[in-house]
């Protein structure tokens, strides 16, 4: 029975992965996420119920649109791919099963895919754009302040240090206010810091920190890998580019999943 219920698990997770992708591509750009019919960005075409299964759509159809035969990038087979894996090792990892389920597993489950919700929209755009959305920011703080009042009213959780938080986020707001008024565009920065508010939020400051040690650990290795490659053609102008290219909200994300799933093994298997 367990094998079924992960299998429905990893079913909703790239449901959540293909509906990453849309968002992904429109928010951007401004576009309606929940009730524009999918469609091809090259020929413009309706998507049919056959086009839009997560993964088997896109082996069946060779990874190209069944209308034009323009080619589907692969980073919808990969998100929808990791959505689903995150999804079960998440679940597996928290002994979220069948024998374990009641509202309470329910909800806070519900909780985990929201905020899964948010850190790939904020790493795929941020990857995509080189900018941190201010709708997924918002979108953050909504669930953030939500779930604050989910673990108050049900956990009857002591939430001064989540006050704390609560507070940065009016100081930021406030922040991002002046600066945008200031500057007429919003600040990479400001972006920065709330995406680690939620995180912290969310994941505690346990986590966060370890997010953020790897993430530049890993900006680190990608600027030294960038300039290992670009070695023969580099310049101070080249080397700008590199760090103007750098998306730190998507490696934020990539981090703070790995820690996640990290952090349950640990606990798991090793203490």
């Amino acid at each position: 029975m367990e094998i079924f219920f992960y299998i429905i698990i990893f079913i909703i997770g790239t449901l959540f992965g293909s509906f990453y992708t849309l968002a992904i591509h429109r928010i951007p750009r401004k576009q309606d996420i929940t009730h524009t019919h999918s469609y091809c960005p090259k020929c413009n075409n309706k998507l049919g119920f056959l086009d839009l299964i997560p993964i088997l759509s896109y082996i069946c159809l060779g990874g190209k649109c069944r209308y034009c035969k323009e080619k589907i990038r692969p980073r919808y087979l990969i998100i929808e791919v990791l959505s689903g894996l995150t999804f079960v090792a998440i679940a597996y990892l928290t002994n979220f099963n069948i024998y374990t389920l009641s509202i309470r597993n329910i909800i806070e489950f519900i909780f985990i895919a929201l905020y899964l919700t948010f850190v790939f929209l904020i790493g795929g755009i941020d990857k995509e754009n080189k900018k941190i959305q201010k709708s997924v920011t918002v979108y953050g703080i909504v669930i953030s302040v939500l779930y604050i009042v989910y673990l108050y009213i049900v956990d009857k959780t002591n939430i001064y240090r989540y006050v704390i938080y609560l507070i940065f986020y009016i100081i930021l707001l406030i922040l991002d206010t002046i600066t945008l008024k200031k500057f007429a565009k919003d600040v990479y920065a400001n972006g920065i810091l709330f995406i680690v508010t939620t995180m912290a939020i969310f994941t505690g400051e346990n986590v966060t920190i370890n997010t953020i040690i790897l993430t530049l650990l890993a900006i680190s290795a990608y600027i030294l890998f960038n300039k290992i490659k670009d070695k023969k053609k580099r310049t101070k102008k080249t080397d700008k580019i590199i760090s103007q290219r750098m998306s730190i909200g998507y490696f934020l994300a990539l981090s703070n999943i790995v820690n996640i799933i990290f952090v349950l093994i640990y606990n798991n298997y090793i203490i």
